[in-house]
């Protein structure tokens, strides 16, 4: 819960994923509810919650200043009663202790704390209905979500495990015979005196979820979990259409769709899951540059590092939204290993990683990892994860979620250590040494961070720096006024980065790729449809031009103003590059455009345009992204110093 209690505060303040100001004053300017709060209230109850202000004014360049409520406890009755109305909103999250009158320079304020839904609790919407009324925040901006990702919502809501439903039509003709011999005689080899080993295979294949009765209905059959586990390739696309297992080995530390290795599904093998982790496990953990231990004189080749990595890939399958449309995606490179899975996390971030709560996606196939000695149940799979890294003094994982182009949760195990020397030489080297031995221990750390991760945010330095809140606030703006980092975002959204960063990550290429029509990302396509950004989150400040009922040509004056500027161009077969680029330049100074906006109005290919002029101007710093921190973004655009200064 955020605190304020002085102008110096307010004027603090910025609009952020978790923060919101309104004016509030009502039409007879004695103070009112607006409207516009309830949006909000989803939005904040949807993401990760938030605090709303009610009596702050905004003024120019995103400033806020006091204005007051003349009768709070009109606004309070407002807010109560609302919330206790099913028909205005569905849940009323809020307690009393959430809901402050503040008073500051003889004027009052209303804090409204917004606490995250619980999943149980999503979605949380307005006017009674989840498919029209469902807000999720995105940067500053409240967006109401499409009817697929609702839906999505109320299914996580509904089912504690998503891998327990009987797929009809489905039978053990569909299963992949020698992944499920593989997997019984695993089992066999762990629990040789267990009786289930004297069972058929259906009969097996009930004992461990893969096969169910339903006893209400008599109808039994195949699980999802039993396809997903042992399943043949074709058969889990039909029940899950938007599947797609990827694994990767890149041979350099940087972030660039090239591999020297690749499994995905090619039809070359069984594409199950149990298939998958067999085949990744053993690429992973190859040529891993881990000193083994010893125990007495008996060499221990199965290290806490060894144990993290096959945590972390069967967290990953265990986890993983199998009918979102992002891939499961598993890296590797020299420095580091990436994994990410469809699906949000299901508790929040810092009691994954604190251990002791479950509260697993797939059951079923969490039980069948467990029944061959792979993977916990007992929440204890991050902390097993953090404690290998730990033992190396490696960088702690980073752990986050993404919502574009759609759900996903993504863990980062970086082999570097806290300081590596060879970054500070390039940090030695880049900033001058009289700059460099001007900095403290904790400055230096904070921007070694930000080199090996491209960028940094405040929770993420609070987890590595032993500093109070407040002081590192004070030093992240210190090396943005020195102009050694750049911001982006406010609020908890805010990130810092060095001026020359590229801010991509090992994941970028492949969820741009997804994202974007006609790309695929193997035989089999993950997302077989463009992204509809139509009915996802579109970001409300994307550019002037842009409206929240269609693309730019909604305002066809000034659309048709930039097809005048661009005619010479696209008249044109063929033209001097530095035209192109000048007109390039002259179109993005007017507004922020998208790749497919620059590509209509030049009468030029995407590709073409992307390889041979955005990209070069990017790197020259002739030309900007319109969102530097998120290279993927749906609503990407191109802008120059310009039009930047003129929003």
């Amino acid at each position: 819960m955020l605190e304020i209690d002085s102008l110096e505060d307010i004027a603090a303040l910025r609009e952020s994923v978790d923060v919101e100001c309104k004016l509030a004053q009502g039409r007879d300017g004695k103070g009112a509810l607006p409207k516009e709060f309830w949006p909000t209230y989803s939005a904040f109850a949807n993401t990760q919650g938030g605090d709303i202000f009610l009596g702050v004014r905004e003024r120019s360049g995103g400033r806020f200043e006091l204005a007051g409520v003349a009768d709070p406890q009109k606004v309070l009755d407002d807010l109560w009663t609302g919330l206790n109305n099913s028909q205005k909103v569905s849940i009323n999250l809020l307690r009393d202790r959430w809901v402050r009158t503040l008073e500051i320079d003889g004027k009052s304020v209303v804090h409204i704390h917004v606490p995250a839904a619980t999943r149980q609790q999503k979605p949380v919407y307005l006017r009674g209905n989840p498919l029209t009324g469902t807000y999720r925040r995105f940067n500053s901006t409240d967006h109401l979500l499409g009817e697929e990702q609702v839906r999505r919502m109320l299914a996580e809501q509904v089912e504690d495990s998503r891998d327990n439903e009987i797929l009809p039509g489905f039978g053990l003709d569909d299963l992949d015979v020698e992944s499920f011999n593989q997997y019984r005689q695993l089992y066999a080899n762990l629990q040789p005196d267990h009786p289930w080993n004297q069972h058929d295979a259906q009969a097996f294949l009930y004992q461990i979820g893969g096969w169910r009765r339903d006893r209400e209905t008599g109808r039994s059959g195949l699980t999802r979990a039993g396809l997903l586990m042992f399943g043949q390739q074709v058969a889990i696309i039909e029940a899950f259409p938007n599947y797609m297992l990827d694994y990767q080995e890149r041979p350099e530390p940087k972030a660039e769709l090239r591999w020297v290795d690749r499994l995905t599904l090619d039809g070359s093998w069984s594409g199950n899951v149990f298939d998958f982790y067999r085949r990744v496990i053993r690429k992973l953990t190859a040529d891993l540059k881990v000193p083994f231990a010893l125990e007495g004189d008996q060499r221990q080749d199965d290290t806490l590092v060894h144990k993290a990595l096959r945590e972390a890939l069967v967290n990953t399958l265990v986890h993983a939204d199998y009918t979102g449309r992002a891939s499961i995606l598993v890296v590797k490179r020299p420095d580091m290993f990436g994994f990410r899975n469809p699906g949000l996390m299901r508790v929040p971030a810092d009691q994954a990683m604190a251990g002791g709560h479950s509260d697993c996606r797939n059951r079923l196939l969490q039980n069948m990892f467990r029944y061959v000695g792979l993977g916990e149940n007992a929440g204890s799979g991050l902390p097993k994860i953090f404690q290998g890294w730990s033992s190396q003094h490696w960088r702690k994982p980073v752990l986050r979620e993404a919502h574009s182009p759609s759900d996903q949760t993504l863990l980062e195990l970086h082999m570097l250590s806290l300081v590596p020397e060879s970054v500070l030489a390039e940090l030695r080297g880049s900033l001058g040494e009289s700059v460099f031995a001007d900095l403290s221990d904790k400055e230096r750390l904070i921007l070694v961070t930000a080199v090996i991760e491209k960028a940094v945010n405040h929770r993420r330095m609070m987890s590595i720096l032993d500093i109070h809140p407040r002081d590192l606030s004070q030093l992240l703006s210190g090396l943005v006024e020195k102009g050694l980092m750049l911001r982006n975002g406010a609020g908890q959204g805010t990130v810092y980065f060095l001026p020359d960063a590229h801010l991509e990550d090992i994941f970028t290429e492949l969820e741009m790729a997804e994202g974007d029509a006609g790309v695929s990302t193997g035989p089999f396509k993950a997302n077989s449809e463009p992204l509809d950004t139509s009915s996802g989150p579109l970001e409300a400040s994307s550019g002037p031009l842009e409206t929240s009922s269609g693309p730019l040509e909604a305002s066809s004056g000034p659309w048709e103003a930039l097809q005048e500027l661009a005619r010479p161009i696209a008249e044109k077969g063929k033209a001097p590059k530095a035209q192109v680029e000048e007109v390039i330049l002259a179109l993005c100074c007017r507004c922020p455009l998208r790749l497919d906006e620059l590509t209509r109005l030049l009468n030029r290919s995407a590709e073409s345009l992307r390889k041979h002029y955005l990209q070069p101007m990017v790197r020259a710093r002739r030309l900007k992204l319109l969102y530097p921190t998120k290279p993927n973004h749906p609503q990407q655009a191109y802008i120059t110093e310009e039009s930047v200064h003129d929003q």
